[in-house]
């Protein structure tokens, strides 16, 4: 009987989850039927989402865990910097930055010892 009633933990917790993450989605999809490219609800919804993701890069480089903790500022800030010019040297595919950055900071912590 023990089985089971650690089973109802993981059952509430999946299906609690569920309910919580997808019926934002369903709403999302149905408003966003409605919703023109270039209306301003559209721009502030990118505009939140790039201003997060540029929050989480920035904490990254900043405030870094792991193994990137040990890393220098100056070979974090390069990779980002190396990294944005070959997004843009490379018409702008984020393949091109990604890999560099890691490329660069690859080859820093190599260099470094790490």
């Amino acid at each position: 009987m023990n089985w089971l009633e650690g089973w109802w933990a993981y059952a509430f917790i999946a299906i609690a989850g569920w309910l919580a993450t997808d019926i934002w989605r369903w709403l999302g999809v149905l408003a966003g039927k409605r919703l023109r490219d270039d209306s301003e609800a559209l721009n502030w919804v990118r505009s939140v989402a790039t201003a997060l993701v540029a929050a989480v890069i920035a904490k990254l480089i900043l405030y870094p865990t792991g193994v990137l903790q040990q890393s220098p500022l100056w070979l974090r800030l390069g990779a980002v910097v190396l990294g944005a010019i070959a997004f843009f040297l490379g018409g702008q595919k984020p393949a091109a930055g990604i890999a560099t950055a890691i490329a660069v900071l690859a080859a820093g912590l190599w260099w470094l010892g790490f």
